[in-house]
């Protein structure tokens, strides 16, 4: 498991290595069509087979850390603590240990321990955004017909 500790932000030199690398990789990723690719380390022109797919995470990872930000990559199977899916959430953790006893989510105990599966937690996550984004709409429709809003 990946500690918080093990998570930093990019140092200058890595956000600007990585911004140029993601700049030349999604440029490869347009021309790509063999779905296992063929990548040629320089310094030990040793060939490496990559699935697409990974390229692809990967130009993702150079991106974010070319912005600064630290990044961190979890098994979507993996299960994290109540501590670690309140932090993901932005919630506390008794308002999670409540989501969890009214059935919003998913979880297994591990002796007295309850785990929650990440994919369960992105999935909370996403519809609380869905309907946040919901109700932000209807808000602004009602100040629209009462006149508080103009556009």
């Amino acid at each position: 498991m990946l500690l918080e500790k093990d998570i930093r932000k990019p140092t200058k030199e890595e956000q600007t290595t990585s911004m140029a690398s993601y700049d030349a990789l999604k440029e490869t990723l347009k021309h790509l069509k063999d779905k296992m690719p063929e990548i040629e380390i320089e310094e030990t022109q040793q060939k490496i087979r990559i699935p697409l797919r990974a390229l692809q995470l990967l130009a993702k990872i150079l991106k974010v850390t070319g912005q600064g930000k630290p990044i961190s990559i979890v098994p979507v199977a993996t299960e994290v603590t109540t501590q670690v899916a309140a932090d993901m959430l932005g919630c506390s953790r008794p308002h999670l240990i409540k989501l969890l006893e009214n059935g919003k989510m998913d979880f297994v105990k591990v002796g007295r321990h309850r785990r929650i599966k990440i994919e369960d937690v992105i999935s909370y996550k996403k519809e609380m955004k869905k309907i946040q984004k919901e109700n932000i709409i209807k808000l602004m429709e009602a100040d629209q017909e009462s006149g508080l809003y103009d556009s």
